[in-house]
Formats: structure tokens, C-alpha cells, sequence
């Protein structure tokens, strides 16, 4: 078992209500991740998969900071002139290329994530059941979406990568679990 049920800081309660219940799923999902990646040495943590695949866990924390940057602050509220975190016009990948076994690289991306999870979660906060239904223009080519169907993206998206990153930290120490 990776951690002891009384230890595991996600929870499992009962939820009341829509929002509630996606707001429960994607924390213990962002738990997850973080779990997956604790007690690891920056090395470790930027080690590669499977070539020619340049994914790491390090890549997946850099990944999902862009990620929670362009769904809850460009896509949910419009905001189109920040900066994005480990994006370039240049290169497409460039949140797994540059995911560097360095303490500064492993800081930056900890650091730019759980931001990115903070600035999400004051969003959420906001929130009430009935803004779930609410359209929003996410994409210039004028591409619509509900909040409800972008915050369930994003649980996809890290119930996704959590598989992944299952599978890395199998290859990187051999533990597994949870």
C-alpha cells in the first residue's frame, strides 16, 4: 500500500451536490499526482519513460501547471495576455523536453503548479451550481464549452496522468498502489 488509509490525505466522503462532487474528484486527483512524485530526487523525477517518449513525472507536474493555466485562466476567465507557464510557439513539448533533473527545474514547476492549483481553486470557490451550465468562448476560433464540461475535462485529464504517472514511479523505485 503506498500509504496507510489513516495517512492518505485524500478523502472519500460523500460530496453533496454537483460541484462538490467534481471539486472532490479533482483534488484527490492533484493528491495523487503530488503522491506519486514525493521522496524522489530531482534525477529521479525527471527520469524518462519509454523512448522515443520524453515523459517523466517532472514533465507531468509541468504539464499540468499549463494545463491549469489555459483551462481555468485563459479558457474559464479570459484571461489571454498572461504568460503561460512551460509553453513555447516553438516547441509543442516543450514542458516535457525541458523537464531537467535539477532542484531549480523541480522548484520551478512545484512552485508554478501548485499556483496554478491555487488561482483554480479561487475560481471554484466562486462559484455555485447553476454558474456549472454557463457557456464560455475557450478557443479564438470561437469554441464553446460549459464549465461543467471543462472542469470534468480537467478530472480526465489528470485521471489520465495519474495512470501515467502510476507507471513512472513503478519503473523509477518499483512502488506501486493507491
Amino acid at each position: 500500500m503506498w500509504t496507510e488509509p489513516e495517512n492518505d490525505p485524500r478523502t472519500e466522503d460523500h460530496p453533496v451536490g454537483e460541484l462538490a462532487t467534481y471539486r472532490g474528484y479533482l483534488t484527490n486527483y492533484r493528491l495523487t499526482l503530488a503522491m506519486k512524485c514525493e521522496e524522489l530526487s530531482p534525477e529521479q523525477l525527471a527520469t524518462r519513460s519509454v523512448p522515443p517518449s520524453t515523459m517523466s513525472l517532472l514533465g507531468l507536474i509541468r504539464h499540468m501547471a499549463y494545463v491549469e493555466q489555459t483551462w481555468f485562466q485563459r479558457a474559464l476567465q479570459g484571461n489571454l495576455d498572461e504568460p503561460r507557464p512551460f509553453w513555447s510557439a516553438t516547441n509543442r513539448d516543450i514542458e516535457w523536453d525541458e523537464a531537467v533533473g535539477t532542484p531549480e527545474c523541480v522548484e520551478e514547476a512545484i512552485t508554478s503548479w501548485e499556483r496554478e492549483i491555487g488561482r483554480a481553486d479561487a475560481y471554484l470557490d466562486a462559484l455555485s451550481e447553476s454558474d456549472l451550465g454557463a457557456e464560455v468562448v475557450y478557443h479564438h476560433d470561437g469554441a464553446t464549452a460549459t464549465v461543467r464540461g471543462i472542469v470534468v475535462h480537467m478530472i480526465e485529464e489528470y485521471a489520465r496522468h495519474c495512470g501515467h504517472a502510476d507507471l513512472l514511479r513503478e519503473c523509477i523505485d518499483g512502488r506501486v498502489g493507491q
